[in-house]
């Protein structure tokens, strides 16, 4: 199931489908909150998701005592960087996942948002986008086979080898080494 996600084309194609729903939904996000005619201001959403954190019911207890802390000490000292990271985050992401550039990388840091959305007990889209992007990630570069990682990514293993002294592959045999 997996080679049939990373290798055929008619799942690249659905892929590039999902990519562009998923990337629509992160882009306009971000361009909201970057063009709004208020600012950005993550401190209310912050301030409430450490002042009502999600507790066990059973104990009373946190349930993510570790992500609370992070912004408790972290983000909330530091809001004006949130401000800053959550729309543009927002947004890059929804470019990388509707040009296919980067797209694995930036289907990650999607997953992610989702994830620390979804601690603070937001759940809105998260759940669907969360899962569209691991879908993404399964797919692994064939999510960009329809996309510019077709033309990016080459030129980055190319750059990487260099800065790694490493030989490229041998077409017919599919061996490298590293260079002496």
């Amino acid at each position: 199931m997996m080679k049939l996600w990373r290798e055929n084309r008619i799942a690249a194609i659905i892929v590039t489908i999902v990519r562009f729903v998923v990337g629509y939904a992160w882009l306009t996000a971000g361009w909201h909150k970057i063009t709004g005619a208020t600012p950005f201001n993550a401190g209310g959403f912050l301030n409430n998701a450490v002042n009502n954190p999600i507790v066990d019911k059973a104990t009373g207890e946190a349930v993510y005592p570790t992500y609370l802390a992070f912004l408790e000490h972290f983000a909330l000292p530091n809001v004006k960087i949130i401000n800053v990271l959550i729309p543009w985050g927002e947004f890059l992401v929804g470019l990388g996942l509707i040009l296919g550039t980067l797209t694995l990388t930036a289907a990650f840091f999607g997953i992610l948002m989702n994830f620390m959305f979804l601690f603070t007990g937001t759940v809105s889209t998260n759940p669907w986008l969360l899962l569209l992007g691991m879908l993404v990630v399964v797919a692994g570069t064939n999510a960009g086979r329809f996309g510019l990682d077709r033309y990016v990514l080459p030129l980055i293993h190319k750059g990487t080898d260099r800065i790694f002294h490493r030989k490229p592959k041998n077409p017919t045999t599919g061996e490298g080494a590293l260079a002496k």
